[in-house]
């Protein structure tokens, strides 16, 4: 995205990879980690990048594509604290030296659980793609940051697909950076929302609506797909099925193939079989 305002905004998209998964292949579903995306603003001399990705090869090829813009990169803003967006970070300063992280309270905090807690898992599904000891963000109390005297809106708005998310607001561009609280089709991470979180999504996606911007980017988003603010509505759908379709169904079968029929078009049904078997197990 161009613009005369001395802001651009522009959107890096990891594509799907494989992980490990044999039970899912058996059940004959693909085991994939979904597409992520990246997100730099820059300005006359500068630029912010929001979320950094998790795997060496992504962020080399992420740091790779911020050096052509030709700016000086002044942090990394995370909108939300699941590592697939953040572990990038130990790499990047590889590649940008002193490179700051950038997380509102909340954020901060899930970050530093899945590093105590997470290493195990990540390790099991990416291997020694991803750090052992990763860059953890440093705080961020303020509502904005700015680039070249222009000011970028830093919203601290709660749940996603995880509590404690954050949104960057670009009025001059009429963008939202939305991180996981929006998806672009691809299936969404439901498995740890009940029906009371959902609703706190959907009211967080009413509030990007609200801003009537013209660019919303998903922090999930299929390769090369448009980031369009249609893709507000078409989250609230599919967390207004999902809502419905898990209390209709019983099993996590009945639950992934009543949502296939109605989302099988988004990248990644591995997400939507997991969300879906983490829904019944915790039914207890």
């Amino acid at each position: 995205m161009t613009s005369d305002t001395g802001l651009d905004i522009h959107v890096y998209v990891a594509p799907m990879r494989p992980v490990p998964n044999p039970d899912a292949e058996a059940a004959g579903v693909k085991p994939m980690w979904s597409p992520c995306s990246s997100t730099l603003v820059t300005s006359e001399t500068e630029a912010l990048l929001v979320d950094a990705l998790i795997t060496y090869d992504q962020a080399d090829a992420l740091a790779e594509w911020i050096k052509g813009f030709g700016k000086n990169l002044v942090g990394v803003l995370f909108t939300h604290g699941h590592s697939d967006h953040t572990f990038g970070l130990t790499r990047l300063r590889e590649h940008f030296p002193g490179l700051r992280g950038l997380a509102t309270r909340g954020v901060l905090e899930r970050t530093q659980f899945e590093k105590a807690n997470m290493g195990p898992y990540w390790q099991g599904v990416f291997g020694d793609q991803v750090p052992g000891d990763p860059v953890l963000p440093e705080l961020f109390e303020g509502d904005s940051i700015s680039l070249d005297g222009h000011q970028l809106s830093v919203l601290d708005v709660g749940q996603g697909d995880i509590e404690d998310s954050t949104i960057l607001h670009v009025p001059q561009l009429d963008a939202v950076v939305a991180g996981d609280i929006c998806y672009n089709q691809v299936h969404m991470m439901t498995a740890f929302t009940d029906d009371e979180k959902r609703e706190a999504w959907i009211a967080n996606l009413d509030r990007i609506a609200a801003m009537n911007p013209k660019t919303v980017v998903s922090g999930h988003k299929r390769v090369d797909a448009p980031d369009t603010p249609d893709t507000i509505e078409q989250s609230k759908q599919y967390l207004r099925d999902w809502g419905r379709v898990a209390a209709e169904q019983e099993t996590a079968e009945g639950i992934f193939t009543e949502m296939m029929k109605l989302h099988g078009d988004r990248d990644n049904p591995y997400t939507l079989l997991l969300c879906a078997q983490l829904t019944v197990q915790n039914r207890g």
